[in-house]
C-alpha cells in the first residue's frame, strides 16, 4: 500500500526553522528568532524577551542574548521611543500621555520616555492638536455646531490631549467657522 505524501499541518517541513528549533541549541535559536523580529521593524528589549520566552527559551539565555545584541547596539530602547514619538506625531497625532503610557506598556524606561517626549513643547502638543481638528472639521460639516464641538472634543481627549487644550482648540476653530459665515451672510 502506498504511503501518502501528505504532511499533517503541525508537522514541521524538513529544514523549516521549528524543525531546526526542535534539535538546535537554544542560544542559536534565540539568536535566530531576535534577528528575525528585528529585520522587520524596532522592537523594545522587554518584547523581545516576550517573545524568546513563549518560545520557552530559558531565561538565562534570552538575557544573555538580549544583552549581547543591546552591547552591539542592535536593541536599543532610547532610540525606539523617539522613533515611536515621531511616528505616532505624525501619523495620529497623539499626545504626550498616551505616548507615554504606551511606551511603558511596550516596557521602556522612564529615562527613555523621558527623553524622547522632552523636545515636545506644550505650543506643538497645541499646534499639532489644531491640526487634528482641521483635518477632521471639514468631515463635520453636516452637523450643529454642538455636535461639531463634541465630536472634536471627544477625538482630541481620545488622543490624549488635556481638557484645556482641547477645549481651546475646539472653540478656536468653531468659531472661526462661526465668524466666517456670518462674514459670507453679511455680504
Amino acid at each position: 500500500m502506498a504511503r501518502s505524501s501528505k504532511r499533517s499541518a503541525t508537522e514541521p517541513t524538513p529544514g523549516s526553522l521549528a524543525d531546526l528549533q526542535a534539535e538546535a541549541d537554544p542560544r542559536a535559536v534565540a539568536r535566530s528568532v531576535v534577528l528575525r523580529r528585528l529585520s522587520s521593524t524596532a522592537r523594545t528589549r522587554k518584547d523581545l524577551h516576550d517573545d524568546l520566552l513563549k518560545r520557552e527559551i530559558p531565561e538565562a539565555i534570552a538575557d544573555e542574548v538580549l544583552d549581547r545584541f543591546t552591547e552591539l547596539g542592535l536593541i536599543n530602547d532610547s532610540d525606539y521611543a523617539e522613533l515611536f514619538v515621531a511616528s505616532r506625531r505624525r501619523s495620529r497625532g497623539t499626545a504626550r500621555p498616551v505616548l507615554r503610557q504606551e511606551l511603558r506598556r511596550k516596557g521602556v524606561g522612564d529615562d527613555e520616555i523621558h527623553a524622547a517626549l522632552e523636545d515636545i513643547s506644550d505650543e506643538d502638543e497645541f499646534e499639532r492638536a489644531r491640526a487634528l481638528v482641521l483635518s477632521r472639521h471639514p468631515s463635520l460639516a453636516r452637523f450643529d455646531a454642538a455636535t461639531k464641538q463634541r465630536r472634536l472634543m471627544s477625538l482630541l481627549m481620545r488622543r490624549g490631549y488635556s481638557g484645556s487644550v482641547a477645549a481651546s482648540v475646539v472653540r478656536e476653530v468653531v468659531q472661526s467657522e462661526v465668524d466666517l459665515t456670518e462674514l459670507a451672510l453679511g455680504d
